[in-house]
């Protein structure tokens, strides 16, 4: 059996980023992130890694630029401002097709906001994070072992269609502790398996070129034609979403990331109540899980979503339903959490076809 270790949900990022084989880590600090980075400063030194406290956001991201690009497996991590800042690298990335991974804690904003958990950087990151036609891969864990696991997951994801991978979470689970069975243990793609990369050419090959500036735009269009393709391919095979006590729910509750977490209990209570209501906890918020969604649209007689946010989240609800039933929101936001009491109140408020 793998080893059990009590760690932060921040120390589990880091520590699973190194067990798949990231050597190369460019950060800088921010609450409630930081500790991915002191965990990445004490460790990277002894296993021959590379940590950089860069002077900004802006420079760490671009630095990951410069590591994908030869072939490695980079990340950095921030906090809502902070990714904000490196908006422009992300784009770069999906424009050169580097494959990366970044780390987004939330925070409550906007603007500086404050330091408690959010869940408000939802359209900045999964409607692309800055600016032209591409999409990054949206993973949002619900505990600390999913942190770690949906860690190694966002490496293997990045590497095999050449994309950004986010791992989306907030000031909660970066600071919880929970046991963690530290089972990764798949090795870094090898140089060998990335032949686009600027590793030299020896004498042997065409020098590769990695670039984001096309002056023709057919050329342009083409390439963005075929990210989407892979895209596509992303949606068909990566798309994950948790289900629970759907079978005969006729209210089901839409949440991710520690909210999950309290709606599952508002579920729990709300079922002892005889209330036939179920949790649909998207994995992936993009790709985001439309199908089972418009298949439960139906049959059940609404949905509750609940959001550490104004309801961001409820409009991709009410686009893969195609608004065939109400969507209820039941939201807090600038770093304020929604209580279970609060939930149940609005499962009644659906269950009765108020207000939504």
């Amino acid at each position: 059996m793998a080893e059990k270790v009590l760690m932060k949900g921040n120390e589990a990022i880091a520590e699973a980023a190194i067990a798949v084989g990231c050597r190369h880590y460019f950060g800088y600090p921010i609450t409630p992130q930081t500790e991915i980075a002191a965990y990445m400063a004490k460790r990277m030194p002894k296993i021959d890694g590379c940590f950089l406290q860069a002077e900004s956001e802006i420079a760490a991201i671009h630095m990951v630029i410069g590591a994908a690009a030869a072939g490695k497996r980079a990340m950095t991590s921030s906090s809502s401002p902070g990714i904000a800042l490196k908006s422009e690298g992300l784009s770069y990335l999906a424009g050169c097709d580097l494959p990366a991974v970044v780390v987004n804690i939330q925070r409550g904003g906007p603007g500086l906001g404050g330091i408690q958990p959010s869940q408000a950087d939802y359209f900045q990151c999964t409607k692309g994070g800055g600016h032209g036609d591409y999409r990054m891969v949206v993973l949002a864990p619900s505990g600390v072992q999913e942190m770690y696991d949906y860690t190694a997951w966002a490496f293997e994801i990045a590497d095999q269609y050449r994309v950004t991978s986010m791992i989306f979470s907030d000031g909660i689970l970066g600071q919880m502790m929970e046991p963690v069975e530290l089972r990764a243990s798949r090795q870094e793609t090898p140089q060998e398996g990335k032949p686009w990369a600027l590793t030299g050419t020896r004498g042997q090959r065409e020098p590769n070129i990695i670039n984001s500036l096309f002056m023709q735009p057919e050329d342009l269009e083409r390439m963005n034609l075929e990210r989407f393709v892979r895209y596509a391919q992303i949606e068909a095979g990566e798309t994950r979403w948790e289900e629970y006590l759907l079978e005969d729910a006729k209210i089901v509750v839409v949440a991710y990331g520690a909210a999950a977490r309290i709606a599952k209990n508002a579920v729990q209570a709300a079922r002892t109540q005889g209330k036939r209501v179920g949790l649909l906890r998207p994995i992936t918020l993009w790709p985001f899980p439309k199908q089972p969604l418009e298949r439960l649209a139906k049959r059940v007689r609404a949905f509750v979503c609940v959001e550490m946010s104004m309801g961001q989240m409820r409009e991709d609800v009410e686009l893969a339903t195609r608004c065939q039933r109400p969507v209820y929101l039941c939201a807090r936001t600038g770093g304020m959490v929604p209580a279970p009491e609060e939930i149940l109140g609005k499962l009644e408020d659906a269950s009765h076809g108020c207000c939504v």
